[in-house]
This record gives structure tokens, sequence and C-alpha cells, in this order.
């Protein structure tokens, strides 16, 4: 199947916990295990105490950048007029909404919303029937992207982000600042129709039109194969001369581009990296490999692979892809994290009044402070020739990360 099944875990926790499960699943499962977040500066949460009396929102504060650049965000979109939306052909040419982030002079522009207020209520109501949690809870989230803020100058990497299946772009907002802050343009793609709901310019929110209809390996393929082409189309958009997409896109190095995703987005970096020259660097976090790597390999590209543990055998898609992957390569686990531990998803949970399942036992912080330690330190690396040692082998800092061959 896919490492939504394969790599997901669940566990008799509370219903909060739907937030970071596919809706796929959703019904026939109590709840994914994910991590709650700790009280921090650079963390915060605060709510009612148990999601049964959820009466107030929470607010939620994203970790701080770590980087040196202030973020500058705006929202793109943009229409494939030569593809069919895959999914709802009826609705005509594909449509994605982009987040793009820039590095940015600090004090310019206005904060920038998580995410609209549609979108949020969707979300919320498609994963806990019943649900009573304020959307203020998602959309009173503090960012650190400031919207139409005045972009630094210069040439730099661009990162196209993919989130997981039924998971909006939003998800990884945390990664995406980080990056940004360190030096990157990141685009962030919402996939239409494969996520809880994704809101256009006209007001329009769409549905997830996919969702419960993934039942075949050959269908999970077919989708890192679609999300693969939505990737190719928005570099296209953003490198295209003589007019881009994209009004700052004289920031993008177009010689240096790589491609990250969680869950179904790292799934289809496999894809993009064989059908892409552009793209040369790639990172799948805890997706399995619908779309294994072929025999001949992909090219000598780079590959980062970042999983949880498993309670039993390994993904075999993981252990089938490994040896095939013929350029640089690392496989990171994360000790005591889960699926959605890759995501902003925790950061919401301990507001909510939600325990750790027992396996869990690395905080949505400490796990969102890894996944950007060695995601950026592999672009560093890859796309800007920086040496990491901190991709060389365990760290007496980093005890929870465990490197595999």
């Amino acid at each position: 199947m896919s490492r939504h099944s394969s790599r997901l875990r669940t566990t008799a926790a509370a219903a909060a916990l739907l937030l970071a499960l596919p809706l796929s699943v959703a019904a026939a499962a109590p709840a994914l295990a994910a991590p709650a977040a700790t009280p921090a500066a650079s963390a915060t949460t605060t709510a009612g105490a148990s999601t049964g009396t959820a009466a107030s929102a929470l607010h939620v504060e994203l970790p701080r950048p770590t980087g040196p650049y202030a973020v500058g965000q705006e929202v793109l979109h943009l229409v494939d007029e030569n593809r069919p939306d895959p999914w709802v052909p009826s609705a005509g040419p594909r449509q994605l909404m982009v987040t793009m982030y820039y590095p940015a002079h600090a004090g310019t522009g206005s904060p920038a919303p998580y995410m609209t207020a549609a979108a949020a209520r969707m979300l919320l109501d498609s994963k806990l029937p019943g649900n009573t949690i304020p959307t203020e809870s998602l959309t009173n989230t503090r960012t650190w992207s400031r919207a139409d803020a005045r972009p630094q100058g210069g040439h730099y990497p661009l990162v196209v982000l993919s989130p997981g299946f039924t998971m909006q772009r939003s998800s990884l907002s945390s990664l995406a600042e980080d990056l940004t802050s360190r030096g990157y343009v990141v685009a962030l793609v919402d996939h239409t129709y494969e996520n809880a709901g994704t809101t256009f310019p006209d007001g329009q929110t769409l549905p997830c039109a996919e969702c419960g209809q993934l039942r075949t390996p050959e269908a999970w393929k077919g989708l890192d194969e679609s999300r693969a082409k939505d990737v190719s189309f928005v570099i296209d958009q953003l490198t295209g001369r003589p007019h881009p997409a994209w009004q700052y896109a004289r920031m993008i190095d177009r010689d240096r581009i790589g491609m990250a995703g969680h869950s179904a987005g790292g799934a289809a970096s496999v894809p993009a990296l064989l059908t892409d020259d552009r793209i040369r660097a790639g990172v799948d976090l805890d997706g399995t490999m619908d779309y294994e790597v072929p025999e001949s390999g992909i090219g000598g590209k780079p590959y980062l692979m970042i999983g949880h543990p498993l309670p039993g055998a390994e993904d075999s898609s993981w252990t089938d892809s490994w040896p095939r992957l013929d350029g640089w390569k690392r496989w990171l686990t994360f000790d005591g994290t889960d699926h959605g531990s890759f995501t902003d998803y925790p950061l919401f949970l301990k507001g909510l009044g939600v325990p750790q399942p027992p396996a869990t036992t690395m905080t949505g912080q400490r796990a969102i402070e890894l996944t950007r330690q060695y995601v950026a330190a592999f672009f560093d690396l890859q796309l800007k020739g920086i040496d990491q040692p901190l991709l060389d082998g365990p760290t007496a800092a980093n005890p929870e990360v465990r490197f595999n061959s």
C-alpha cells in the first residue's frame, strides 16, 4: 500500500489527533499517534483544558525561524491551461494555490495569516465529526511571515514543498519559514482536490475529491505522478521567461532547485526528480515510495529520507529503494516521533488537552527543530555547496537521530 498505511500507526487517543490523520482512514481508525507541543517562547498554546470543552480558541505560535533573514510571503493562483484537472476533469484546467516565501527586509509588510477561515473550517469539520473547536484555533496561529514584505536583493535557491495527502499546505509552514530565513525561496504547494480544502481568489474552497478514492498501489503511484506534474508546472511558472508568474522571480537561482515533502509529498519527489532535470535534490519526510526508485536510479541526484520508527518491519518501499539510490544519500530515523511529527500539527495538540501516546516521546517543538536542522543542512550541502558535518553521522546534541545504512 503506501506509507499512508505502512508508516501510519493508530492509537486510542483523543479525537483531535485526527487532525493529522488522512481522511481516507479517519473513519476506520481512532487517531494518529502525534506528539503534543511544549510551552516555550517559540511555540506556545493556550486553550481550554480538554477537547470536549474547547469553547475558546487556541493561540498557537509557530517556532521562530532560525536564520538571519526576515520572511516575506505572497500567495499565487496558478492555472495550467495545458492540463485538465486529473481528479475533477469537469472543473477545467488544473489550478493550484502556492504560497511563496522569500528573504525580506525586517519591519516591512504586514502579518501573514496561517490559513483561510474557510479552509480551517473544512479541515476541522472533515477530520472531527461533530467538531466544536473554533475555526480561530487555526486562523489565529502566529506565523513569522510578513505579507508583501520588501524583498532582499540577490539570488537564492528554490525549494518546492509538497504536503501530505489530505493535508493543506499550511501544515509545512514552520519548515517553509525556517528555510526562507536561512536564505531560500520556498514555494509551498496546495494540491487541489487532494486535501481538506483549498481556498481560491474567487472565494471558493474546494474539497478533497480524492479522499477515500485511492484503494490500490497503482492509484497511490498515480497520485505521486500527478504531484510531480504539479511541481514541474510550478517551476515553469516561477522560472519562465520573459514573464514569470511571480513578481519577485528574479530572486530565484534557476540552477539551484530542490524539492521536499511530507508523506505523499515526499513520495512525489521520486517521480519529480526522474522527470524534471531542473530539480537537483530531493527530501522524503516519512512518505512511502509508491513510485519506487527504479533499478537505474535517479540520475545520481542526492536524496534524504527521514522517517519515524515503525513497530515491526521497515517500509518495504524504503528498503527496496535505498540500494537503488545512486547519488549522495542518507536515511535517518527520528526516535520518539510518529507520522505527524514532521508537520505543524503537533503544536496544536497540547492546547486541546491531548495526551501523547506512549510511543511518541518527542515533543512537537523538538520534532520541528530536528526536521528544520536536517532538511536545511541537506539543501545547504546540495544546493549551496556548504559542508555539513551534521550529515556525517550521529551527534551527541541529537541523540534521537539514527543513521541507517
